[in-house]
């Protein structure tokens, strides 16, 4: 009979002073493979030359100096923002199984984008950013809206009904502008597919602001997102104002996954996957679980970015397309040996 670790149990981590020195450490080393690895193997020498000793002449480094910095920075960011926008959005809405595209941030981005290239013809990456990041914000205001109507607000359950419907609907108009016109599906299908190939820093260099202060808000609510995950009820007894906390959680979410959608395209899997993780390890106190999401998350990506680029040289596989993969086995996981009913 397989063996599951009881929800109840206790943290694995107990000694924060150690685990987070040593969770950075792991991100460093992710860091380095996403410098070193890829059709050109990279020593730790040249990696490290690239960045403090630069010489234009060594083809190595500037591989690492041009491509694989930008790349490894992007990667990090957007790592970062699913991780954390994923952690948050499982302890609001108390779904074992939150992520950000549960507010259609992925389907809305994906959408705005689409759109722009068959109306307008837009294909510049700095027309990506802002399309796409309008799209996701633009997609969780209409799921929001529609989960507001009725008795009681926008509750978990029905933010929930109110995502799968706004992703279905914005979906087919996706795929059907795909599908009438060639041109715009030839342009739009790498974006689609989730990838920080190619790609420079002008992304973060416009969206950075929104990121940091996106970053700051979402690790000062853990102890609101404490109390909202114990239930509404609950939260609201300790003097919570439970639907400030969610509307003000939800713009966090909102920005953080609009920008990593922005950055890298639609990435599936980290938002679900990290918080998860983390919360094996740390216990159910958002205050932590967002902390080491933060940290953790960039190592999932930059791991998956990793396994895309070596499995398949000289080519290489698209980040997301890795992530879904992963995904699978991990959702099959997730409801054979864990009780999702319980955060």
């Amino acid at each position: 009979m397989a063996r599951t670790r009881s929800p109840t149990a206790g943290p694995l981590v107990r000694n924060h002073a150690l685990a987070l020195p040593c969770s950075l450490a792991l991100f460093s080393l992710f860091v380095l493979l996403s410098l070193r690895c890829g059709s050109l193997e990279i020593d730790n020498a040249t990696a490290w030359n690239a960045l403090f000793d630069y010489d234009d002449r060594i083809q190595g480094q500037i591989v690492v100096r041009e491509l694989r910095v930008p790349r490894t920075l992007l990667g990090a960011v957007a790592g970062a923002c699913l991780a954390v926008a994923g952690a948050i959005t499982q302890g609001v809405t108390r779904n074992p199984l939150g992520a950000p595209g549960i507010l259609g941030v992925n389907t809305g981005a994906s959408f705005a984008i689409v759109t722009a290239i068959f109306v307008g013809g837009f294909v510049s990456p700095e027309g990506y950013v802002w399309f796409s990041f309008i799209g996701a914000a633009g997609a969780a205001v209409l799921v929001y809206a529609v989960a507001s109507v009725g008795p009681g607000g926008a509750t978990p359950v029905k933010l929930a009904l109110a995502g799968v419907v706004i992703t279905a609907l914005l979906g087919a108009w996706t795929t059907s502008l795909l599908l009438l016109d060639q041109e715009t599906l030839d342009q739009a299908r790498f974006w689609l597919a989730g990838s920080i190939a190619g790609r420079g820093t002008d992304e973060i260099a416009l969206l950075w602001p929104i990121i940091v202060t996106a970053l700051i808000s979402a690790m000062a609510l853990g102890r609101q997102v404490n109390l909202l995950s114990m239930g509404e009820d609950v939260a609201a007894g300790l003097g919570q104002r439970v639907n400030s906390v969610r509307a003000i959680s939800a713009a966090v979410v909102v920005a953080l996954a609009g920008g990593a959608v922005a950055i890298a395209g639609p990435v599936a899997f980290i938002g679900l996957a990290i918080p998860h993780m983390v919360r094996a390890l740390v216990g159910p106190d958002y205050r932590w679980i967002i902390l080491y999401s933060l940290v953790l998350g960039p190592c999932l990506l930059l791991g998956a970015d990793v396994v895309g680029r070596v499995v398949v040289r000289p080519s290489e596989l698209q980040v997301g397309i890795v992530t879904a993969a992963i995904g699978a086995p991990f959702l099959i996981y997730l409801v054979r040996f864990t009780k999702l009913a319980e955060l």
